[in-house]
């Protein structure tokens, strides 16, 4: 064919006119399907490739790593020393001064019997040290997991008149939400929880915060008729419906014990080195208020007690699994959603510590841990239990050096459970609300809501779903909403790829988007195109009907100064992929050009990408050595020079 060139466009001065050597374009190697479909789920379910380690050892070495690999305790275990040991047993007993209060309050919000709060921070920490993966993990019950149980299970079975059922269906959903977290690992399937952005987590976070903290108004007011609904509207009604039921003993109480543990909370994050005074205030508040009440006979005088808690260890409670039955949906739907939040935060929490420490955390190791932990927990009359970040922290700042600092921790409950019961028996209920409330008020991070701002606007729409979905709506529906609307930004981006027009920067041979670098420069008869993303059957429409548009916006601007399209080339270094939807634009395009007197160019097209387009292209005239260039710029000196010469031909 031949191009043609108005005199009225002048060529711009760049180093594209030095002879440059031409790299050809080559066709990937030839792969079998088989061997392409290995690779594929490689990469997909192992792209840690944790069997590496086996390569080329004996067969009883393989075994041993293959028991350390199951069992973490076997690789670190014979490496212990007594001078871990000593760091450790002060880490585990100032976690477990902070577990026995928090395990008994956590309960309470999950509407259960407080003795299962401390069951749940003695068998679940004993299988993570053998398990998990993470020096510095404290496992035990979470608030955010125990907000959920409590609401979504008490929508159809109340606490109050079927406790029995409560509590089976809390076992049950337990071990539903470990059986959903071993498997997520055991299959390899932990990129399920990456759809939790950063951003859902932040405002669900925050929102179950400002939830969890409302609901501790029935303890810090001494309300005995307060409502069994979660949203902020029913609770500020119930709370200022009830006012002849205010208890102004209660309102003394909780308010200097809660002003006592945020005044120790801000002491210890202004001076990490004081980790303890926060680590062993709620122990302290639980000590103060119980002598208290006992000394002063609160309880006749308008202050609620926990009352006489049993003495003695877990009693099994498989026997109380319910697998059949009309609340069957409800026990695996609870679990599945308590499984991702707990999992999440674990996982999220591990990593955390692991990075300060310069160490690593399988993931998928530690979905199988914590599954197997809350699997054998609800054998074990424990609830859905995880690694909380408030405990890690102190237990992290407390110098823990392994997993040993939760054996520790469990064997001071277990001695707290077999001894020293009776002493929680006129612990005041308002104490152990105010130490929810202080616990979960650093999970509301604005400095990191205020950085979501700065970065993307989408994604702090994202977080103000999950939050006043939360708040205004319920815990479960505030987080699908931010879910759902974090897959509706996955799908605009993959249905509405980016498509830039590229210009030259002159002097080089290097070509960058127009509208970003002013100084870039057209090429006269040359659309360059760059396509940012896959090409699949999702966006292919979109991508077709794109890139037409830029065709006639530059033929309407190039018709004002009489030049004409000669060249679209699609820069293809972005598409990794493509699916035989995305081969058809190409054959639509090709057709399309032509009619208008151009040429389809591909620069850099990639190898399952190129692999594909020659496949499609069996007449051989797609493909062609002449439409394919490794860069742009060679693709612009190989042409601008083939037009020069045609057209020295032509006048000759």
């Amino acid at each position: 064919m031949e191009y043609s060139n108005s005199s009225n466009t002048e060529q711009p001065q760049t180093c594209l006119e030095i002879t440059m050597e031409l790299h050809r374009v080559v066709p990937p190697p030839h792969k079998s399907t088989i061997h392409k479909l290995k690779t594929t789920l490689k990469e997909t379910f192992f792209p840690d490739d944790p069997l590496r380690q086996f390569k080329g050892q004996p067969t009883g070495k393989k075994w041993i790593l293959a028991a350390q690999y199951i069992f973490p305790i076997l690789q670190w275990g014979p490496h212990y020393s007594l001078g871990l040991f000593k760091s450790d047993i002060v880490a585990g007993l100032t976690i477990a001064s902070l577990a026995i209060p928090q395990g008994i309050s956590y309960a309470k919000l999950a509407n259960l019997p407080p003795i299962v709060g401390l069951y749940s921070s003695f068998v679940p920490p004993l299988v993570y040290a053998v398990l998990g993966s993470s020096r510095d993990l404290a496992v035990g019950p979470v608030s955010i997991a125990s907000l959920i149980l409590g609401s979504m299970l008490r929508q159809e079975v109340s606490p109050v008149s079927d406790p029995v059922l409560f509590l089976q269906l809390a076992f049950t959903t337990t071990f539903f939400a470990g059986l959903f977290q071993a498997s997520l690992g055991f299959l390899r399937l932990g990129f399920i929880i990456d759809f939790l952005s950063k951003a859902t987590l932040i405002g669900f976070m925050a929102g179950a915060a400002i939830i969890v903290s409302l609901q501790q108004l029935k303890s810090l007011l001494g309300i005995t008729h307060f409502t069994t609904k979660m949203g902020l509207v029913p609770v500020l009604s119930s709370v200022f419906h009830n006012t002849e039921e205010w208890s102004w003993q209660t309102i003394l109480m909780g308010f200097c014990f809660l002003v006592f543990l945020l005044v120790a909370r801000h002491v210890s994050m202004k001076r990490p080195k004081l980790f303890w005074v926060s680590a062993g205030a709620p122990l302290v508040s639980v000590i103060l208020s119980t002598l208290l009440v006992f000394a002063f006979k609160a309880q006749h005088h308008g202050i609620s007690i926990i009352g006489k808690l049993q003495e003695g260890l877990n009693p099994p409670s498989w026997n109380m699994l319910q697998f059949r039955g009309s609340h069957l949906g409800l026990s695996i739907k609870t679990g599945l959603v308590t499984g991702i939040i707990s999992l999440t935060e674990g996982i999220a929490v591990g990593r955390t510590f692991a990075a300060l420490k310069n160490y690593k955390v399988d993931g998928n190791k530690e979905m199988m841990a914590i599954g197997l932990m809350n699997m054998v927990g609800s054998s074990t009359s424990c609830y859905i239990t995880t690694g909380a970040f408030s405990r890690s922290a102190v237990n992290h700042n407390a110098g823990a050096k392994s997993a040993v600092s939760n054996i520790v921790m469990s064997i001071t409950v277990m001695v707290t459970l077999l001894f020293l019961m009776p002493l929680f028996q006129y612990t005041p209920n308002v104490v152990l609300g105010a130490i929810i409330v202080s616990a979960v008020v650093g999970l509301i991070d604005i400095p990191a809501a205020c950085q979501i701002w700065k970065i993307d606007k989408f994604d702090f729409i994202v977080m103000l779903c999950a939050f006043f979905g939360v708040i205004f709506i319920s815990v479960q529906d505030g987080l699908a909403m931010a879910v759902g609307m974090s897959i509706f930004k996955i799908l605009l981006q993959i249905t509405r790829p980016k498509t830039v027009m590229l210009g030259n920067i002159p002097g080089t041979d290097i070509f960058r988007d127009l509208h970003h670098y002013k100084e870039s420069m057209k090429i006269p008869g040359f659309l360059i195109l760059s396509i940012e993303a896959p090409i699949n059957f999702a966006n292919s429409t979109y991508l077709n009907e794109r890139i037409l548009r830029w065709i006639e916006e530059y033929e309407a601007e190039d018709h004002k100064k009489q030049s004409s399209l000669q060249f679209l080339v699609l820069v293809m270094s972005a598409v990794s992929a493509i699916d035989t939807s995305g081969v058809s634009i190409f054959k639509e395009l090709k057709k399309t050009v032509e009619k208008k007197g151009a040429e389809l160019v591909l620069v850099n097209p990639l190898g399952e990408v190129m692999e594909k387009l020659q496949k499609s292209d069996e007449a051989g005239d797609f493909m062609r050595p002449d439409c394919l260039f490794l860069t742009v710029g060679e693709a612009v000196a190989t042409l601008t020079a083939t037009i020069k010469s045609q057209v020295s031909n032509h006048v000759v």
